[in-house]
């Protein structure tokens, strides 16, 4: 990782830091503001909120390993629909990747589905949900999916028991089971451990880097993020965006990214 980016990385946590020593003061404020029937601030970045949800988020990666000046970006489309004690969610990626002659390609990513089942943990405030999940090779260009049938396991956990802080993480893993031998196979890890510092008046500081182990190659990148939302609950629904930068701390092959800028706008609609 480049000097320049070291340098932005130490000052977002030191931004987060600020920030996080003057959530707890205004964290009750925030709890008290989405309208009747809508999620809290807090459950607004709940993955497993029992709430019908439709997610547009932005991966920009601006700098790539060993790719020269090539860059990146993923748009994922997500729709999360509760049905009774199972939360099954939806994923359509749109991606630009790099093709190691500068021009890049563009198109449908692979579709992926998981169902969890939401385990009674006796506590309203914690959530955990396991389930399988998989994915259809649904790519429109070789490029942007790995023409590969997968399936694997989703496990996701939320602790909301303090209106300050709430944190928790998803774990997904899949492997291929079907596809042309001519593709490389797949063996994926993602672990994405997530906090949310609560400001009050549904502004908060957010951490939630997906760190990727590919078991296939033996390569993996793991990044730290620093970034801040805005929770905006309407009669209707309630919105969330934010961005949030992240940094590789760690990472081994080529094509990894070497910084990341997520950005997401979250709709969780309220019940009527």
């Amino acid at each position: 990782m480049s000097r320049p980016n070291t340098r932005l990385l130490f000052s977002f946590l030191a931004a987060l830091l600020a920030v996080s020593s003057a959530g707890p003061a205004r964290a009750q404020e925030a709890g008290k503001e989405s309208p009747p029937g809508a999620a809290s601030n807090e459950d607004a970045n709940n993955p497993l909120a029992k709430i019908q949800a439709f997610n547009v988020q932005d991966y920009y990666v601006p700098s790539l390993s060993e790719s020269g000046d090539e860059t990146a970006n993923t748009v994922w489309l997500r729709y999360a629909q509760p049905f009774g004690k199972v939360l099954v969610r939806a994923s359509l990626p749109v991606s630009r990747v790099p093709t190691g002659d500068g021009t890049g390609a563009s198109g449908l990513g692979d579709f992926n589905l998981f169902g969890t089942y939401l385990f009674d943990v006796g506590n309203p405030k914690v959530s955990f949900g396991v389930g399988p999940q998989v994915t259809t090779p649904t790519a429109t260009k070789d490029e942007t999916g790995t023409g590969k049938w997968q399936a694997g396991l989703a496990a996701v956990y939320f602790n909301a028991t303090s209106p300050a802080v709430q944190w928790g993480g998803l774990v997904t893993w899949q492997t291929d089971f079907a596809g042309p031998s001519s593709r490389p196979g797949t063996n994926v890890l993602a672990v994405q451990p997530f906090f949310f510092v609560q400001m009050g008046k549904g502004l908060y500081a957010r951490s939630a880097g997906i760190m990727a182990f590919n078991l296939e190659d033996g390569s993996y990148n793991v990044p730290v993020g620093v970034g801040i939302g805005q929770v905006i609950p309407t009669a209707s629904a309630v919105f969330n965006v934010f961005i949030e930068p992240q940094f590789t701390v760690l990472s081994h092959g080529p094509g990894q990214p070497e910084l990341q800028i997520f950005v997401g706008f979250n709709t969780q609609f309220v019940k009527k």
